[in-house]
């Protein structure tokens, strides 16, 4: 792909023959795009070369860096700027054309972008509205860096966010989130999330959460509260009461749903490693309690 838009579009990818092509169709006008694939075993590489796109493989040895991080700290695009979409997440023109204004501004160095949500196969037009800083200046920032030790199946940064030094705009033209891959892969998906999840807040909890500055206000109250026994109710509340996701009907009950469920597992996944915690340092005091006290006369 040869456009005249002077930004590199990055991709992370694992069998998305189902997402792939309607993505890549609205990119033509952009001077790069880049598929960084994990191993795809559909036509996903297929299909990003009868596009024109660039393909890199990717090998996560289920640790730092994901993805993203990776390809930012290992490849050099063409382009000063990166756009970062997933496979189900499609621009149009007018998107193509704020960016490009963005771009040339220099007045920012990087954007937060603005989605519509699908689900059921309906647009979302309430609820819990999604954005992400995923269009910056190449070397401003990186994703944030998490020490996991395989903690999920997740090989890409999803809710880590970038931590970019410099002035931050916002891209106000959204971006169609749809995934054609089905509800399977939505559970699916969320079962990873909510792993990862819970060993973030066990790390974050561990070093204070005062500690990390670099997390946004939101994600300070979530991992704050994330594990009280109120937080997926609330979060229901907010969602489908407050911000009027029952308007989207049957599909807006839906993902409500599924959101508190999914919180619901974080909470528990939470305290059943706390609980494994606490068994293993009772069992390792008691260990060095027995070793101390020396061997018992019979």
């Amino acid at each position: 792909m040869t456009g005249d838009i002077p930004i590199s579009v990055i991709i992370p990818a694992k069998n998305e023959e189902a997402n792939l092509p309607r993505c890549l169709s609205r990119l033509k006008r952009f001077a790069e795009v880049v598929i960084v694939d994990s191993g795809s075993e559909d036509r996903t590489g297929e299909i990003a070369r009868e596009f024109g796109a660039e393909i890199i493989q990717f090998d996560w040895n289920g640790r730092y860096p994901k993805k993203r991080n990776w390809y930012l700290l290992n490849h050099k695009p063409k382009c000063d700027w990166v756009l970062f979409l997933d496979a189900d997440e499609i621009i149009d023109d007018v998107f193509c054309e704020e960016a490009a204004r963005a771009v040339a501004s220099g007045t920012h160095d990087g954007y937060w972008l603005n989605y519509t949500n699908f689900f059921l196969g309906k647009p979302l037009k309430y609820g819990d509205p999604q954005r992400k800083l995923a269009l910056f200046r190449f070397g401003a920032g990186l994703y944030e860096r998490i020490d996991e030790m395989g903690w999920s199946r997740l090989d890409m940064e999803v809710h880590e966010h970038p931590v970019i030094d410099g002035p931050i705009g916002e891209i106000t033209t959204r971006i169609e989130h749809n995934d054609y891959r089905g509800i399977a892969k939505f559970i699916d998906r969320h079962r990873d999330y909510a792993l990862w999840e819970a060993k973030r807040v066990e790390v974050l909890r561990a070093r204070g959460l005062e500690n990390a500055e670099h997390l946004t206000d939101r994600q300070r109250t979530k991992y704050k509260n994330i594990d009280k026994w109120w937080f997926p109710w609330s979060y229901f509340a907010f969602t489908y009461f407050a911000k009027r996701g029952f308007l989207d009907g049957g599909p807006g009950f839906a993902i409500a749903f599924y959101k508190l469920w999914y919180f619901f597992s974080i909470r528990l996944l939470i305290r059943e490693n706390m609980r494994d915690q606490q068994n293993e340092a009772q069992a390792s005091s008691g260990a060095i309690t027995e070793t101390a006290a020396g061997p018992q006369a019979n």
